[in-house]
């Protein structure tokens, strides 16, 4: 196969301009004792004890036991909405049992999402300590029900997660309140972003490979989760380059898979974070169905196409936006219909110490030559997020492909720049129709210009991950210990969604 590579040295910056709101934080009090911001320059530049929103509002918040956290998982159970939230390293009480436990996974009722309640926490890995680093924990959930599955009890719904950077875990969450272990994998490395179709049964598990056979450290597993209770293992594939006895360096380690879903034979995989960057395109039919095999020759026939990033851009998500039409090509007469990636970098250090890390959006109509179109970032220079302490840049998008948000609006997390949400329905020119930074709360954490010598440091918003639900909401969780927030889009952009489910 002849893989064509673009950079994005192609690629066009469309920064965002906007203004700032102010309004009061909901259910979030700033509790800061006197003159902790101002010893930080961060203080200086905006009001952290106000929220700052615009075509966002929160409906309701959740301290989640004041632990840092990573990804949220919103799944309908019978009449119940329950968030599985998976959490960086570290220690807290639980409010529940008044024990100290370490983070893990915490499950909560968010039917009423005015009132999320916390139902039950499962505790996670201890993790090493480290300066700047959050190791630890279970930071991964993805959430089926067994009626969806093929091989399932209908009556069940299971939970993926990650324990730690250690091991993988299947529990059985029927009654979220009461959560039992099924399966296990423990003596691991690397554990991190997996994902799981649910009509497929199809997993994709991240953590090292034989190292006979890479020479990286995350590579995928393909798993048969039909039956959670009788996992099957189908092989393990990378890239080329990331085979032991490959002579290039290729991309860096994968930082995440997306299965195509809904009939999409396709698979799309983010490598890098923040560095040595590619977004690929894989066959999920030949990933599936071909020979097993680690050859150069074979993982070759599965990659259909590949955008390769400039050295100092990672690729945390590889977002599929297919089978859009944009308004432009309407009179055209062919490819009036559109496939798209939306990649996300990750920013990984405070105070705008690397290259700025954005999202790019490539037209894969042709998948065998990606083509850049766009790209956006909040401007810096309207909020001077280079000034508030912590990191500002991209995270990460949301992955629910729920039809009243896909195609219409995606929602990014941007650390102190909070959530960023975007017009999508036009991929070669995206608008940002708003924003929601929270305000400082009494469990936000500090952030410092240097971790290791702990200077320059002030508490400040961080948030790490966004999902979005079929009713219509949003739900953003803070790196720092801020806690969960659960947004409504308004104004003009609540016109562009689709329907909702009542």
């Amino acid at each position: 196969m002849h893989l064509i590579r673009l950079t994005c040295a192609t690629l066009w910056i469309c920064s965002a301009s906007f203004s700032f709101a102010q309004s009061k934080s909901v259910n979030a009090p700033d509790h800061d004792p006197d003159g902790v911001a101002t010893m930080a320059r961060a203080a200086k530049a905006y009001d952290a004890s106000k929220t700052d929103a615009k075509g966002l509002k929160q409906l309701g918040w959740h301290d989640l036991a004041a632990r840092t956290a990573y990804q949220p998982t919103i799944k309908q159970q019978g009449k119940r909405w329950i968030l599985y939230v998976g959490h960086h390293g570290g220690r807290m009480v639980n409010p529940l049992t008044g024990e100290q436990e370490e983070n893990g996974t915490s499950i909560l009722d968010v039917t009423n999402v005015h009132k999320p309640k916390l139902l039950f926490h499962i505790p996670g890995d201890k993790g090493k300590e480290a300066p700047g680093r959050e190791t630890g924990g279970s930071q991964m959930t993805r959430v089926c029900g067994g009626g969806e599955l093929s091989n399932a009890d209908p009556s069940r719904f299971y939970m993926l997660r990650t324990f730690g950077e250690t091991g993988q875990q299947i529990w059985d969450v029927s009654i979220p309140e009461k959560p039992k272990i099924v399966w296990r994998i423990d003596g691991l490395q690397s554990t991190h972003k997996n994902d799981w179709d649910c009509k497929s049964g199809i997993a994709l598990l991240v953590h090292t490979g034989l190292s006979d056979t890479w020479k990286i450290q995350r590579v995928t597993h393909v798993y048969d989760l039909s039956n959670p209770e009788k996992p099957r293992k189908i092989r393990e594939l990378s890239l080329p380059e990331h085979l032991a006895n490959a002579r290039n360096a290729g991309p860096a380690a994968l930082h995440g898979p997306i299965l195509g879903r809904n009939g999409l034979d396709r698979v799309f995989f983010g490598y890098g974070t923040n560095k040595d960057g590619a977004a690929v395109i894989l066959d999920k039919q030949k990933m599936l169905n071909g020979a097993p095999s680690v050859s150069a020759d074979a993982l070759t026939q599965l990659e259909i196409g590949r955008l390769t990033l400039p050295s100092f851009l990672g690729a945390h998500t590889a977002f599929p936006l297919y089978g859009i039409k944009p308004a432009r090509f309407s009179h055209d007469k062919v490819e009036q219909t559109r496939n798209f990636i939306v990649v996300v970098n990750e920013n990984n250090t405070t105070t705008c110490g690397e290259a700025r890390q954005m999202v790019y959006i490539a037209d894969v109509t042709d998948e065998k030559h990606p083509m850049g179109v766009a790209a956006y970032e909040p401007d810096e220079r309207s909020g001077k997020f280079c000034d508030r302490g912590g990191r500002f840049g991209a995270h990460s998008s949301n992955e629910s492909l729920a039809p009243t948000f896909y195609g219409r609006l995606m929602f990014f997390s941007w650390f102190n720049a909070g959530v960023r949400m975007l017009d999508v329905r036009d991929p070669y020119a995206p608008k940002e129709v708003g924003y929601f930074i929270p305000a400082r709360n009494r469990n936000t954490d500090v952030r410092c210009d240097d971790e290791k010598l702990r200077r320059g440091c002030v508490p400040v918003i961080q948030i790490n991950n966004v999902e979005v639900d079929e009713r219509g909401y949003v739900y953003a969780v803070d790196r720092a210990n801020s806690g969960l927030f659960i947004l409504q889009v308004t104004g003009a952009a609540r016109k562009i969604m689709g329907p909702v489910v009542k």
